[in-house]
C-alpha cells in the first residue's frame, strides 16, 4: 500500500492524515509495518528543465580560472555555493564537495538557486535567454 500526495493546505494535510490511518490501522492491529515519510515537495519539471538551460548558457559564455566547465560542472559550483557547502580532502590529494543533490531540492530550494543563478549571470555579464 501506498499513499502519494502533494498537500496544499492545513485542512487537506489533515484530510490525507486521517484517511492514511484508517487505511492501515487494520494493518496496524494485525502486526503489519509502515514507514511514514512527510517533506517538502521537491523541484518541478518545468524548474529543472529551466536549471539546465540557465547551467548550459553559463557554460557557453563563462571561462572560469582559464577552463571551460560543463552544465554539470557549473550545477556543482552554483548548488554549493548557495548552500556555502564544505570541502574536504579526497581520496587522492584532490578536494570533494559535500553537498545536495538539486534533484532532493524542495521547490523553494530550486527557485533561490535559479535566483542565485540570474544575479550571479547579471552581475558577471552572461547573458541568460532563459524565460523566467
Amino acid at each position: 500500500m501506498r499513499i502519494d500526495r502533494t498537500l496544499y493546505n492545513a485542512q487537506q494535510a489533515n484530510a490525507t492524515i486521517n484517511e492514511a490511518y484508517q487505511a492501515i490501522k487494520p494493518h496496524l492491529m494485525a502486526g503489519s509495518q509502515f514507514s511514514l515519510q512527510i517533506k517538502p515537495k521537491t523541484r518541478s519539471t518545468e524548474q529543472n528543465s529551466r536549471m539546465w538551460a540557465m547551467l548550459t548558457e553559463v557554460s557557453n559564455q563563462v571561462e572560469w580560472y582559464g577552463r571551460k566547465l560543463t552544465p554539470e560542472a557549473w550545477k556543482c559550483v552554483f548548488s554549493a555555493s548557495l548552500k556555502k557547502q564544505d570541502v574536504v580532502p579526497g581520496l587522492h590529494g584532490d578536494f570533494v564537495v559535500i553537498g545536495q543533490s538539486t534533484s532532493q531540492m524542495s521547490v523553494r530550494e530550486m527557485s533561490d538557486l535559479q535566483t542565485f543563478i540570474e544575479v550571479w549571470a547579471a552581475e558577471n555579464g552572461v547573458t541568460l535567454k532563459v524565460a523566467a
